[in-house]
């Protein structure tokens, strides 16, 4: 469930237009009426709103937002007013050209989208910069990272509830015996990683954990500073737990030295409309601080009055 709270009497579109006209209008910028307005509307209505914007005063909304908006306030909200495959485009895009073990977005965005948003997203990709989402991966990442997220990306997986258990036990032994082989990058675990459902993995992974004594992610820490297993960890923690991985990203984000802004707005641009609540859920559990609170003592001005609208109190 999303926080996003969408008041009973929203305005209509042509209301919100003229005053986000009247929010870039004047003396300085209205960031409070751009808040007020765009924090509160949910996918669709961003999509009018920009569409009307764009009839009404011949200019995209998204140009009007980058001439009078700055720095990381700037980024949530472009980053939002998107519509959710053309954002993950985006997202992706930056990615591929700044891959690194802990700058996992295309893996994040891979894993924790349904098969539909990520073909939509890889559709978007597509139409924005005239080339595949494939051959941009395959041809700027290199070794077992290209070998594990070219079919990752490439991937249609079955979304329905139906688990085969008796697979799920024949390839949680093909998974402890590559692992306890220390055989990280063989073809049957990036095989059964990149083309199961979700609900088989998860058969599969208990399997692993009841059979072997182990879960698969903490076998997979043999070698704490094998950037590749660290890779492994997080795609299976998307594919199966993708509130612990994003409740992980947020906490890192925050509580380290020095806020990163990059990932901080990335995950609640993304997630807000999609499963925020959980993540707020599992945050507190882990921190024992409400993620609104946190983000209010790390961030400040107009950057956190949006983040803090965004996810709700």
């Amino acid at each position: 469930m999303a926080s996003l709270i969408v008041p009973d009497s929203i305005p209509s579109v042509a209301e919100d237009i003229e005053q986000l006209h009247k929010a870039f209008s004047g003396w300085g910028t209205n960031e409070d009426l751009i808040i007020s307005i765009l924090a509160h509307r949910n996918a669709e209505q961003r999509k009018h709103i920009r569409q009307a914007y764009a009839e009404a005063y011949g200019e995209d909304l998204l140009h009007s937002l980058e001439k009078e908006l700055s720095s990381d306030f700037e980024r949530i909200v472009l980053l939002w007013t998107l519509e959710p495959a053309e954002r993950d485009a985006v997202l992706l895009n930056e990615s591929t050209k700044r891959w690194t073990s802990s700058s996992q977005v295309i893996l994040e965005i891979a894993c924790t989208r349904s098969s539909h948003t990520l073909l939509s997203a890889k559709q978007a990709y597509h139409a924005r910069f005239k080339k595949s989402l494939e051959e941009d991966v395959a041809s700027l990442i290199t070794g077992d990272f290209r070998k594990l997220l070219v079919p990752l990306v490439s991937t249609y997986r079955y979304e329905g509830p139906e688990v085969n258990t008796t697979l799920a036990k024949r390839e949680a032994k093909i998974l402890h015996e590559h692992i306890s082989a220390k055989e990280y990058n063989h073809d049957e675990i990036i095989r059964i990683l990149t083309t199961r459902s979700k609900t088989q993995l998860f058969a599969t992974f208990n399997h692993y954990n009841n059979e072997f004594g182990n879960a698969i992610t903490k076998d997979l820490k043999a070698d704490a500073d094998d950037d590749f297993l660290k890779t492994l960890r997080s795609v299976i923690k998307c594919l199966v737990t993708p509130e612990k991985y994003f409740e992980k990203v947020l906490r890192l984000a925050i509580n380290k030295t020095g806020t990163d802004e990059w990932a901080l707005t990335r995950v609640v641009a993304t997630r807000v409309e999609v499963d925020m609540n959980v993540i707020k859920e599992e945050y507190y559990r882990r921190n024992t601080v409400q993620l609104d609170h946190a983000i209010k003592a790390d961030t400040s001005g107009d950057y956190e009055n949006m983040l803090v609208a965004l996810i709700g109190a």
